[in-house]
């Protein structure tokens, strides 16, 4: 069996990340996808599931997983720990499965030291004005809010040298398009076909 492929996801609040991975894994696909539950110590919120929206544990638990260095990248932000852990994303890859990892740069750095062949995607809004008319268009979030949201936008933008593609989300369909493109090219790379077609190129080079 041919072991998926782990992408990185980053963008700044607004850019449409979440849109894009939603619309890629409802679409036909030679290949299972799924987007990685990260782990934390918040509250479970009303509605919320255990290991479907996030693993819930304490914060000793956290702690000690910390310790044994079973996450590919952790970050503690307002108090509490998240974390994505090495083991869930190993025993998915292993089976075949695409996984997709929807962090921030600073975990992007993390998970690219201790895997260095993850696949790392930035998303970016087609302008900055473009970006807080989103931002404003949902309607949830006051001037000081958007403020802080574009300042944290621009530090996000800061880092778009560090990833491997970058999609400009101005159209959703052609970014959609540019998404299953970077992923089917995954997908096509040598070493990946070579082991999915082992039995083929053996034929092909026997000797009769």
């Amino acid at each position: 069996m041919v072991d998926g492929n782990l992408f990185i996801l980053s963008a700044p609040s607004g850019a449409g990340k979440s849109s894009l991975i939603t619309a890629l894994l409802k679409q036909d696909s030679a290949r299972p996808m799924q987007v990685s539950v990260s782990t934390t110590t918040r509250d479970m919120r009303p509605g919320e599931e255990n290991g479907v929206h996030y693993h819930f544990v304490s914060k000793i638990e956290f702690e000690q997983q910390i310790a044994a260095d079973t996450f590919y990248e952790h970050a503690e932000v307002f108090g509490n720990y998240y974390g994505t852990s090495a083991t869930a994303i190993d025993e998915q890859l292993a089976k075949g499965i695409d996984v997709f990892l929807d962090i921030d740069w600073q975990g992007a750095q993390q998970v690219r030291m201790k895997k260095p062949e993850v696949t790392t995607i930035f998303i970016a809004p087609p302008s900055r004005a473009e970006l807080e008319n989103r931002l404003r268009g949902r309607g949830q979030d006051n001037d000081e809010v958007i403020a802080d949201r574009m300042a944290q936008a621009q530090s996000e933008c800061s880092h778009y040298q560090e990833f491997d593609y970058i999609i400009v989300n101005d159209d959703f369909d052609t970014a959609l398009g540019e998404l299953t493109t970077i992923v089917n090219n995954q997908r096509l790379k040598r070493s990946q076909q070579v082991k999915q077609h082992q039995e083929l190129f053996n034929d092909l080079l026997a000797n009769d």
